[in-house]
C-alpha cells in the first residue's frame, strides 16, 4: 500500500475491499481500508475499476484519493502528528457530533495542503495545515 505506484495502491485497495466482501481474514491495513470503503456506498461499485481516470474538471470525486485521505487522517490521529491534531479532532467531534463528517472537514484541509505543496513545489506546510484545522473549530 505504501507504494508510489498508483496502480499498486489501487490494486491493494480493491483487493482489500474484495477480501472484506468475501469474508476473508484481513491484515490490519486491509481492514482499515475496508472499513473506510464500507462507509462510502457510493464507491462500492467503483473500487474494482482501478483504471478509471478522475479529473477535477469532470466534477467527480476520485474514490481512491478520497479513501487515501481518510487513511492519511486516521494515521495522523493515531500518531498525533502533527502535534495537536487529536485535540482539534476532539473539539470538532464535540461541535459536529459526527465522526465521519469531521473526517471529511479535516480531509479538505489535508487536500489543500497537498495541493499547495504540489502547486508551489514546496514541502507540506503543517503549520498552515493546523491553522486551517483550527479555523474549522471557530467557524
Amino acid at each position: 500500500m505504501f507504494s508510489k505506484d498508483r496502480s499498486k495502491q489501487r490494486e491493494f485497495l480493491a483487493s482489500s475491499w474484495q477480501k472484506h466482501i468475501n469474508g476473508e481474514i484481513l491484515e490490519p491495513l486491509e481492514l482499515q481500508l475496508a472499513l473506510i470503503v464500507q462507509k462510502h456506498p457510493e464507491y462500492h461499485a467503483l473500487i474494482n475499476d482501478i483504471n478509471l481516470e478522475y479529473f477535477p474538471e469532470q466534477g467527480k470525486t476520485n474514490p481512491f484519493l478520497h479513501i487515501n485521505l481518510h487513511l492519511a487522517l486516521q494515521d495522523q490521529l493515531t500518531l498525533d502528528q502533527p502535534i495537536g491534531i487529536n485535540d482539534i479532532h476532539k473539539k470538532l467531534i464535540a461541535k459536529h457530533s459526527d465522526t465521519h463528517e469531521v473526517e471529511h472537514l479535516m480531509m479538505e484541509c489535508i487536500a489543500e495542503m497537498i495541493f499547495n505543496s504540489q502547486k508551489n513545489n514546496t514541502t507540506l506546510d503543517q503549520g498552515n495545515y493546523l491553522v486551517n484545522l483550527k479555523k474549522l473549530i471557530k467557524s
